[in-house]
């Protein structure tokens, strides 16, 4: 008989700072055992949900509840949440609100220390943790000053110390890069089978989380949860589509040939997927569809050229580092977490300054520009929102860098609202920050930066925490942006779909400087140079390998039929 484990009865519940309720009628039952994703677009109530599992609503996030939560036997509104604690680990899509260590290594042995563990006992635990997570190298840095990734993993490890019943994970995936996310969705796996653990993942990149099985899957939208079904019956349904959360590359590949739901068989896996004569249909449908042409840009706006940069001195980051961004690129930056794509962002925009070597931008050397001087031609847009906000309330902070100029009043709202509505988030504009998610904080910076209209735009992960119908959107304003206006834009990611439809060029980083300089399509089939970087192939590849197709021009061709669809 299941267990049940995590239970809603008939919980409603608004937050303090809001007019309406977030979840409406929430019913839920997670047994002991089972492995859960929960999706659905940003500002759905995922996070929400999460919260009150952990306990975090109502004891530390204030609002009013109807209905009851219980937890491993303990209702939530009544238990603590040291209690809760115990049962329930939590990883948070925002690492460093959860950071309370001056070191990795404290930070991972902060809850051991909790538990009166002995020092020896924390020593070996927490070797162990940092050793499967691959951060052993630092134990010594301060959380606060790893990279996304890193601080993600440090996160996961000072959950994975603990032994509570159930693993929550906020978007574990979110600042991850696409090697380092497929083994951390195939560790959460690993501790949900050999441990038996109830694993509940909140988390936008449905395909990445479904590589490893997972056991049911609950659809949020509009607070209320409007689906409940294994991964095979969610991908036969329209679900996705009405939420605005994007089907797997696999399917969608199958779609553009013309293959319709009811003939796949296998549909959870593209290891597995399968329709009558599928490899014929696919190599007919290739040859059939055209290639697209490319954009070519080759007038240079900022030139790189032999740079030089180290933190300190034993650990270089960059070596002789060359690299030409041209007017008009639409340029993703990619590479393994850790390896300098935020560092050489920060090098451009003047944050840090370099050992060695030059920078120029239209010909102007970037060492005769101060900060604010680079900020009027250069907009970037972090990792962290919440290391950009200052303002409470969302009109003020896109508004902030207009009031700063001295735009005029009819001048500047008009562009903050056409900035609000291009990252969907217009209905939310006299909101407090603090009251939206992670994502939609993302959001907020980023149409900061667009009121600005600057020349170049170099944004770090810009899809992280983003559902698929905000990030089109968000995507082809950009677009629109170099296109129409020649803005370039420099893209930091791990989402390897991101580059392949947006990016017209892909620079991929290792140790010292840059491994490839090419064609998005191309870089993913360079075996060394996936491994190198901690790149992923995509199920585009994995299916195009399978018969026998050429990954690069089968990639290119889905992609196009694709943007051709979404432009319908």
């Amino acid at each position: 008989m299941p267990e049940p484990l995590i239970q809603f009865d008939n919980v409603t519940f608004q937050y303090d700072s809001q007019a309406e309720p977030t979840l409406h009628n929430i019913n839920l039952t997670i047994n002991r055992g089972e492995k859960v994703l929960i999706v659905g677009p940003s500002g759905s109530g995922k996070s929400t949900i999460g919260n009150m599992i952990n306990g975090l609503i109502p004891h530390a996030i204030p609002g009013q509840i109807t209905g009851k939560v219980t937890v491993a036997g303990q209702v939530v509104q009544d238990a603590s949440i040291f209690d809760l604690s115990l049962k329930v680990g939590t990883v948070l899509q925002d690492p460093d609100s959860q950071f309370v260590g001056l070191t990795t290594a404290e930070d991972i042995a902060f809850a051991m220390e909790n538990d009166a563990a002995d020092t020896q006992t924390m020593h070996t635990r927490v070797q162990q943790v940092a050793a499967t997570m691959g951060i052993t190298d630092q134990l010594e840095q301060a959380p606060q000053n790893l990279s996304g990734g890193q601080k993600q993993r440090t996160s996961m490890a000072g959950v994975l110390v603990d032994d509570g019943d159930i693993l929550l994970f906020d978007e574990p995936l979110a600042a991850l890069d696409p090697a380092t996310g497929k083994e951390s969705i195939r560790l959460i796996d690993e501790l949900h089978r050999q441990q038996n653990m109830t694993v509940v993942i909140i988390e936008h990149r449905l395909e990445d989380v479904l590589t490893q099985p997972v056991d049911r899957v609950i659809v949020v939208s509009d607070g209320r949860i409007i689906g409940d079904l294994t991964p095979d019956a969610l991908l036969r349904s329209d679900l996705l589509t009405q939420i605005g959360v994007r089907s797997p590359l696999y399917l969608q590949a199958l779609t553009a040939a013309g293959i319709k739901t009811d003939e796949i068989t296998g549909i959870e896996s593209v290891e597995t997927v399968d329709a009558p004569n599928l490899g014929q249909r696919l190599t007919t449908w290739l040859n059939a569809s055209s290639k697209p042409a490319g954009a070519k840009h080759d007038q240079p706006l900022l030139t790189i050229s032999d740079l030089d940069f180290a933190y300190d001195s034993a650990t270089p980051i960059f070596n002789h580092l060359n690299l030409t961004i041209n007017h008009g690129d639409m340029l993703a930056l990619v590479g393994r977490n850790g390896v300098g794509k935020t560092t050489l962002s920060q090098l451009i925009t003047g944050f840090v300054q370099q050992n060695a070597g030059t920078m120029h931008f239209n010909g102007t050397d970037l060492n005769t520009l101060s900060i604010k001087e680079r900020a009027d031609h250069i907009g970037y847009i972090m990792q962290d929102p919440n290391q950009m906000i200052s303002k409470n309330l969302i009109r003020d902070e896109v508004g902030l860098g207009l009031d700063l100029r001295g735009v005029d009043t009819d001048e500047r709202d008009q562009r903050v609202d056409e900035a609000l509505k291009i990252c969907g988030l217009y209905e939310f504009r006299n909101w407090p920050v603090s009251a939206l998610s992670f994502g939609q904080k993302k959001r907020v910076t980023i149409a900061s930066i667009l009121v600005l209209n600057p020349e170049m735009l170099i944004l770090d992960e810009p899809t992280a925490g983003q559902d698929w119908r905000h990030y089109t959107q968000m995507m082809h304003f950009l677009e629109k942006l170099n296109h129409e206006h020649g803005i370039t834009i420099m893209l930091i990611t791990h989402d390897m779909h991101l580059m392949l439809e947006y990016a017209t060029r892909t620079v991929v980083l290792g140790d010292g400087g840059v491994l490839l300089d090419e064609k998005p399509a191309n870089v993913l089939s360079n075996t060394t140079v996936i491994a190198a970087a901690s790149l992923a192939k995509t199920s585009l590849y994995t299916l195009a390998d399978r018969f026998n197709l050429d990954p690069e021009l089968f990639t290119t061709r889905v992609i196009a039929a694709e943007r051709e669809a979404q432009h319908e």
